[in-house]
C-alpha cells in the first residue's frame, strides 16, 4: 500500500519529500544519539551483571522492601504535589484568563518569577525558611500561635512544599493556555438560559478546561517523580524517593545494572500515565492541535 501511494507522487512531490527529510536528518540524528541511544543501552544495562546477562536487578522489586517503599513514597509525593498544584493554579490561571488591561502579564510574570531563580537557590531558600530557627517559625513563636517549633524540614512537608513552589508555573500555564481558547460567548449564552455563576463555571466552563487539567496535571506528576535535590536538601533522609535510590546505588554501590532497572520502571510506569491520560483525553485535545 505504501509502494502504491509512492509511486503515485509526482515528481515534485517526491523532490519536496527528501527535501524534508534531509532537512530532519540533523534533528533525528541528535534525538537518536542524545537520546533513543542511551535508553537503547539503559534497557542493556539493567539485565548486565558480573557474570553476564541476569534479571536479578529487577527481582530486587519484588525481594527489596526499600524498592517498594521507595516508588509507594515518590508517587505519594507526587500526589500530593499534582493536587496542590491544581488546587492553587487553577484560581491563578482563572483570574488571569478572565483579567483585562495590564493584570494578565502582571500574574503570569508573578508565576514565572521563580523561573529566574535556580532550584538549588530556591531548594536552600525554603530550607532557611522552614528551619526550627527559620522565618516560618519565628513568626508564628513571636505572634503566640505555637510555643515550639514546627519541624517543617527533613520530612515529607518540607519536601512537598519546595516541591510545589518550584512546579507551580507548570500547572498554571496550561491551565492559561487552555482558559484563554474558551469562548466568552458560551458562558453569556449559559448565563441568558437562566444559569447562575457556578451553574455556568460547574456546566460549561470546568469541562472545557479539562484538557488543560490534564495536562498540567500529567507534567506536574511525572516531574515531581524525577525529583532529586529538592528532596535530598528538605527530606532530611527521611524522605527517599526514586531519583535517590538511582543516585545511592551508583554512588555508594557503584551498581550500574541495579540503578538502569530502577530507571527502566519508572521510565515505563511514566509511558503508562501518559498512556491513561491518553485515554480521558486525546493528546490532540490536551495540545490544543483540535
Amino acid at each position: 500500500m505504501t509502494k502504491n501511494v509512492t509511486n503515485s507522487l509526482s515528481p515534485e512531490e517526491r523532490r519536496e519529500r527528501r527535501m524534508i527529510l534531509l532537512l530532519l536528518a540533523p534533528a533525528l540524528a541528535v534525538v537518536g544519539l542524545l537520546l533513543i541511544g542511551p535508553l537503547i543501552w539503559m534497557g542493556w544495562q539493567s539485565f548486565q551483571g558480573p557474570e553476564g546477562f541476569t534479571l536479578d536487578h529487577y527481582a530486587r522489586f519484588l525481594s527489596d522492601t526499600v524498592y517498594l517503599s521507595s516508588f509507594v513514597q515518590t508517587f505519594r509525593i507526587a500526589f500530593v504535589v499534582t493536587i496542590a498544584a491544581l488546587l492553587l493554579g487553577y484560581p491563578i490561571a482563572y483570574v488571569a484568563a478572565k483579567s483585562q488591561g495590564i493584570w494578565p502579564p502582571i500574574i503570569l510574570g508573578m508565576v514565572l518569577l521563580p523561573f529566574w531563580t535556580s532550584v538549588l537557590v530556591r531548594a536552600y531558600a525554603w530550607l532557611i525558611l522552614l528551619q526550627r530557627r527559620g522565618l516560618v517559625n519565628t513568626m508564628l513563636i513571636e505572634t503566640g500561635v505555637i510555643d515550639k517549633p514546627l519541624i517543617l524540614v527533613n520530612n515529607e512537608f518540607g519536601t512537598v512544599m519546595a516541591t510545589l513552589h518550584i512546579l507551580l508555573p507548570f500547572m498554571v500555564l496550561p491551565l492559561y493556555a487552555t482558559m484563554k481558547k474558551i469562548p466568552a460567548e458560551l458562558e453569556m449564552a449559559g448565563a441568558s438560559l437562566g444559569g447562575g455563576g457556578w451553574l455556568v463555571f460547574r456546566s460549561v466552563f470546568l469541562p472545557l478546561s479539562l484538557p488543560g487539567v490534564i495536562a498540567g496535571s500529567v507534567l506536574v506528576f511525572v516531574l515531581t517523580l524525577g525529583f532529586y535535590i529538592t528532596p535530598e536538601l528538605l527530606g532530611g533522609g527521611r524522605t527517599f524517593l526514586v531519583s535517590m535510590l538511582v543516585s545511592r546505588n551508583i554512588e555508594l554501590y557503584n551498581e550500574w545494572g541495579a540503578a538502569s532497572s530502577i530507571s527502566m520502571v519508572l521510565l515505563l510506569l511514566v509511558f503508562l500515565i501518559f498512556r491513561l491520560a491518553s485515554m480521558l483525553i486525546p493528546f490532540e485535545r490536551i495540545m490544543g492541535t483540535r
